[in-house]
Formats: C-alpha cells, structure tokens, sequence
C-alpha cells in the first residue's frame, strides 16, 4: 500500500507503524465532570468499522512525522492523508 506522505510524496506503508484510530488525537479534558468515564473510553474502546475509517500513522523510517490517513478498510484505498499536527490544530489542541 502505498501512502502519500504530505510533505515527502508516495512512500510504501512499510516505512510507517499503524497506530489505530485517529480519535487518539481527541484526547478528553481532564477537568470536565466525566473526565473518568471519558479517559476510559479514550482508552480503552475502539471501532473497528469495516469501510472509511480515519487513522493514526507514524513515518517510523522517514521523517518520524505523525499522519491521519483516510482508507477504506475494505478495498484498503486512500482517499486523504494529513499531518496529525494540521488535524490536532483544527480542533483547537495545538498551538
């Protein structure tokens, strides 16, 4: 499979550890009320849907930068890859 890494072009996924689901990056506030019940889901439940999927990719054997891909479980096609970082600060968790 074949990424196409925002910044370096088309890399082979080999070069990339799969991290799970890309809602890692929406990590709960520890100072709402349900902090206990959101920090357990965080970590500990996860969908595993068969069809588009957002996820959580590490460039291990490049430039060490952190991307969410967008791919169809299914037939394994990419439709979007974007630096973790632009994702994080689009939803406010980044400077």
């Amino acid at each position: 499979m074949i990424i196409n890494h925002p910044l370096l072009g088309p890399r082979d996924s080999a070069e990339f550890s799969y991290l799970g689901d890309a809602k890692m990056i929406e990590r709960p506030d520890w100072g709402s009320e349900t902090a206990a019940q959101d920090f357990y889901e965080y970590a500990y439940l996860r969908h595993n849907p068969a069809g588009i999927h957002r996820e959580l990719w590490f460039h291990e054997c490049g430039d060490r930068s952190y991307l969410v891909v967008t791919r169809n479980t299914v037939t394994h096609e990419i439709s979007n890859v974007e630096l973790a970082r632009d994702v994080a600060r689009k939803l406010g968790r980044s400077k």
